[in-house]
């Protein structure tokens, strides 16, 4: 297996080498995958809930997959139930809302769906997002949608790390930032 040059992170007390994939010529991200990584989810849940507590929300809710186990882990954190939106649409979701966005990780567009139960979990309540990296901002984009849709307000958007343009992220809660590589 080929070696992959990596980037170093410490995100709240732990270290992490983050591998460099090239997403497009010229340019590669550091991929934060934290599937798995049991220690890595606890320490940033207990760090994002600290930063959170001065924010009066209902409701967390992430976009299928990876920040997953994230938004489980603040949700015991907290004790605030959590929402997952979906990437495909299964006939139990009922009468289910959808919205499209594009995905820096795969350049493809995707499909947020989400289901009935949970928009009457969301109606008329205040909402964090939460995401493992926020990067070109179109899932977020897409979840703020469908938390319009749903009725509901986003009071706050929370991330490990944002990525790329600085500037941009200064209204998201986050534990740290990753730059972009351009060769």
């Amino acid at each position: 297996m080929e070696k992959r040059e990596t980037y170093p992170v410490e995100i709240a007390g732990v270290h992490r080498e983050l591998t460099l994939f090239q997403i497009k010529p010229g340019l590669r991200i550091a991929i934060l995958n934290i599937l798995g990584d049991t220690e890595l989810v606890q320490a940033c849940s207990k760090a994002l809930a600290e930063k959170l507590a001065g924010v009066e929300y209902d409701v967390l809710l992430t976009a299928e997959a990876k920040s997953i186990p994230l938004a489980h882990a603040l949700s015991v954190e907290t004790n605030k139930p959590y929402v997952v939106l979906r990437k495909s649409y299964k006939p139990y979701m009922g009468d289910a809302i959808k919205t499209e966005t594009l995905s820096i990780t795969t350049g493809e567009p995707q499909n947020l769906f989400l289901d009935e139960k949970d928009r009457a979990l969301m109606q008329g309540k205040k909402v964090v997002i939460v995401d493992d990296v926020i990067s070109t901002g179109s899932t977020l984009q897409g979840m703020r949608l469908l938390v319009q849709k749903a009725g509901a307000d986003v009071v706050a958007e929370a991330a490990v790390f944002t990525e790329g343009e600085r500037a941009k992220w200064t209204n998201v809660i986050s534990l740290g930032h990753l730059p972009i590589f351009c060769d």
